[in-house]
């Protein structure tokens, strides 16, 4: 009886044990978030990067035509643009293989002292074709960088902060793309073009001071899994080939001649295989899991910036609104972007990440349909600023989510190759889809825009209305067609 008692002891003596255990304690960097002790130098540092760039990326275009003219060079002012765009790509691959195998602070260093040195190249320039090169050399560094903090948020930060950092990116272009373009015509009316590239690598000094310790401490060396030192030669020729074939259809885009064909036909031949050969196998099939999220992200970004191109010119050709009002009506879609991506980094959202970007791209394609019903004369022009707001809302909701999910599915080793295989389809679409939507604007008579000037008033001398519903209704489409992509974003 008393061997009963003792064992009758130990059991309540184990439950009572087991009722009152505490529950496990978190460390402080397992429950902090993006601005705690933890992760405040980093996150402040790398956003703050994107912030300058995103600065100068808005601010260049407002500056670039005085510049033209002071070097004497209107004839080559498409290529100030197309060269950053060129040797970018090759940059975004240069960095994927990179990071993937050498950590991402090497990338990071090198694509910012790149980016710094081709800002002062383009603001000393004695020509106009040193300011092209200098753009170019923008361009290579731009694409280094992108792609390698993409690496460090990956390595740095756990998943559930993840969305949180990328809607910071975001968030860090929203004042930029309002303040940017006003910021840099007051530096070029009073200091100078010249200011507008050599005032950004000064500015980049302290956030590099906070970032680069952390990334070598929290995402230094090779992933595991990654043969450190050894680049993928084959990876490396494909991105000359897309760099060179983007570069070769540029050219003969701006010449338009017989024998502009020869460089297209050669640019085309380089960049199908090139791209068909850095995207994820699958891609173009829309196959479940990580094809289909590098494909939404190209769809995505191609439809909506092909069709916000038009809608300044829209406004003004058809409507009558001067340029500065044009480009307001297009203000508050920052905001609202903002807002998207700080929706998708909730937390609870989680669970519901595919219904959130399907219901994004669903917003994209209705913003885009409803933009051209301006052009029947009694509805009110600010229409189109609220569609805008919402279209921006789902672009929120989607771009962020769609880096989110990329680093999800990447196994370490790959995070560099699959950050650069998203970049890739968000610029190679916003080339394609740019062609494509001009050739059709200029088929149903968008050139007689050209001869319009400036003062236009409504509907005189501008372009005819099915011009602008060539443009607008296909985008629309396709962005529909990304909302089913976007139900197949996680493998089964």
């Amino acid at each position: 009886m008393a061997a009963l008692e003792d064992d009758v002891d130990e059991v309540d003596e184990v439950q009572g044990d087991s009722a009152v255990a505490p529950a496990p304690i978190l460390s402080t960097s397992e429950t902090e978030g993006v601005l705690g002790r933890t992760y405040r130098a980093l996150s402040i540092g790398i956003v703050t990067v994107v912030l300058l760039i995103a600065f100068e990326a808005t601010a260049v275009g407002t500056a670039m035509p005085v510049a033209a003219r002071e070097l004497d060079g209107v004839a080559l002012y498409a290529f100030a643009f197309s060269g950053y765009f060129t040797t970018s790509l090759f940059g975004m691959v240069l960095a994927g293989q990179w990071a993937d195998r050498s950590g991402p602070l090497g990338p990071v260093t090198a694509g910012i002292g790149t980016f710094a040195a081709g800002l002062v190249l383009a603001g000393t320039a004695g020509g106009m074709w040193l300011f092209v090169a200098g753009r170019a050399v923008q361009g290579l560094g731009g694409g280094l960088v992108i792609v390698a903090l993409y690496v460090v948020v990956s390595r740095a930060y756990p998943a559930r902060l993840r969305p949180a950092i990328m809607a910071a990116f975001a968030a860090s272009w929203v004042v930029p793309s309002v303040v940017g373009p006003l910021a840099a015509g007051a530096v070029t009316e009073q200091l100078g073009w010249r200011w507008v590239f050599l005032g950004i690598p000064v500015l980049v000094v302290l956030p590099l001071a906070l970032a680069l310790p952390q990334i070598r401490r929290r995402a230094g060396g090779p992933a595991e899994g990654a043969v450190a030192g050894a680049f993928d030669r084959r990876r490396i020729r494909l991105a000359f080939g897309i760099s060179a074939g983007a570069g070769l259809l540029q050219y003969a885009a701006q010449d338009l001649r017989v024998l502009s064909l020869l460089p297209g036909v050669a640019g085309a031949a380089l960049l199908v295989p090139s791209v068909l050969g850095l995207l994820p196998r699958g891609t173009y099939r829309a196959v479940r899991g990580l094809p289909s999220v590098v494909l939404l992200r190209g769809i995505a970004a191609g439809a909506f910036i092909a069709a916000e191109s038009f809608v300044p010119l829209m406004l003004v050709t058809q409507r009558g609104l001067s340029p500065t009002l044009a480009g307001f009506s297009l203000a508050a879609g920052g905001a609202t972007w903002a807002l998207g991506s700080w929706v998708q980094s909730r937390p609870r959202l989680e669970p519901y990440r595919e219904r959130l970007v399907a219901g994004g791209m669903v917003l994209v394609a209705a913003a885009i349909a409803a933009a051209p019903s301006v052009l029947i004369h009694a509805v009110p022009v600010w229409t189109v600023a609220v569609a805008w707001g919402f279209g921006c809302l789902g672009m929120g909701l989607v771009i962020s989510s769609t880096s989110v999910m990329l680093l999800q599915l990447s196994a370490p080793e790959e995070a560099g190759a699959n950050s650069a295989a998203l970049q890739i389809s968000d610029g190679l679409s916003n080339v394609v889809l740019l062609a494509a939507g001009g050739a059709a604007f200029a088929a149903l008579g968008g050139g007689a825009v050209g001869a319009a000037g400036h003062g236009v008033t409504e509907g005189a001398g501008g372009s005819h209305p099915a011009a602008f519903l060539a443009v607008f209704l296909p985008m629309a489409a396709v962005a529909l067609a990304g909302a089913w992509v976007g139900t197949r974003l996680r493998e089964r």
